[in-house]
């Protein structure tokens, strides 16, 4: 079963252009020019029950811009939206209660009153009944750990505490798709590693489907096995992470060589199949496309050039395999 089924989506903005010289300004003055921008440029994309989706790309490429419409917040330009078998923008009462959202700067409890008092106003937003409610928020408020802060206003919440107080509000109603934009954003590690923990627990438990924005890559390697990759609007990629991962990185290596004293230039920066970056200023990587045979020769060329404090062979990060397809257009199928 399919919780979200988009087709063609589309989603267009108006952008003033200025016209240049004092001429130009008067001119504004009257009439303006204006150039259509597509922050999301006719996508296609389903998700199904239960699944847990990483929605990811570069600031700008349409993430929050989807997410947006796919909440009815914002009216598509073109394509269609069904959620939970409703159009988002069309029936809006009933399709509100069928849906969690936790934006990471933004709040839905009210800043001076006592986060349980904001708990007990959404639970009649939301028409949740006693028993419900019960059964269901002392689950979620024991796992969140969140009992003691019940009786403080947000405004005296640190920002961890708080997106775990937000995060809670998204579950009063026990929603069967959750949406979370940048949920963890300056979170410290712990916070991280219980809401982590917290969205596994509700994904196996409920079967709560859950499409996940984020800049956190950590985020998306610990809970999703699939991942959409966005880049000026156009999905570039969707599928599993791990095949994401063994194609971008398939024969390629990094390999980190630590020096005994500052280095400015590598005698081998020219070396065919080898990528120099410099870390530090005894740091330089290596990214290799060859075998072990290619990587052997390369590090034993270095050693005997250069004094040789440490070498490593590391693993690419998801983060480090999706900064180079945005920045060398690395392909991707």
């Amino acid at each position: 079963m399919n919780v979200i089924e988009v087709q063609n989506l589309r989603k267009e903005f108006k952008s003033h252009s200025s016209r240049s010289g004092l001429s130009g300004a008067f001119r504004d003055l009257f009439t303006r020019n204006y150039k259509v921008l597509a922050a999301v440029d006719n996508i296609s994309l389903t998700v199904k029950q239960g699944e847990m989706v990483g929605y990811i790309g570069e600031n700008g490429a349409g993430k929050s811009t989807t997410i947006k419409m796919l909440t009815g917040i914002l009216t598509p330009t073109s394509g269609s939206v069904i959620v939970n078998g409703m159009d988002p923008h069309k029936e809006r009462e009933q399709f509100v209660r069928s849906i969690g959202v936790v934006f990471g700067q933004r709040s839905q409890l009210w800043w001076d009153i006592a986060v349980q008092e904001s708990f007990k106003l959404l639970k009649k937003v939301y028409r949740v009944s006693d028993e419900d409610y019960e059964n269901h928020m002392g689950h979620v408020i024991d796992t969140l750990e969140i009992g003691p802060l019940l009786d403080k206003p947000v405004r005296k919440l640190s920002l961890g505490q708080r997106m775990r107080c937000e995060l809670a509000a998204a579950l009063i109603h026990n929603p069967p798709l959750l949406f979370l934009d940048e949920p963890t954003i300056g979170l410290d590690v712990l916070v991280k590693l219980k809401i982590r923990k917290f969205l596994k627990e509700i994904n196996e438990t409920y079967k709560t489907t859950i499409l996940l924005t984020t800049h956190d890559l950590t985020d998306i390697e610990a809970l999703c096995e699939r991942v959409v990759l966005l880049d000026e609007g156009k999905i570039i990629y969707d599928g599993k992470l791990n095949q994401l991962q063994t194609q971008a990185v398939e024969g390629r290596k990094q390999v980190e060589f630590e020096f005994l004293k500052e280095v400015h230039d590598i005698d081998l920066r020219g070396t065919a199949n080898v990528h120099w970056e410099q870390k530090d200023a005894t740091t330089w990587l290596a990214y290799v496309n060859g075998d072990e045979r290619f990587v052997s020769e390369l590090i034993s060329d270095v050693v005997q050039k250069n004094p040789i404090k440490n070498v490593r062979i590391n693993e690419i990060s998801t983060e480090e395999i999706v900064r180079k397809i945005y920045e060398e257009g690395m392909a991707i199928t």
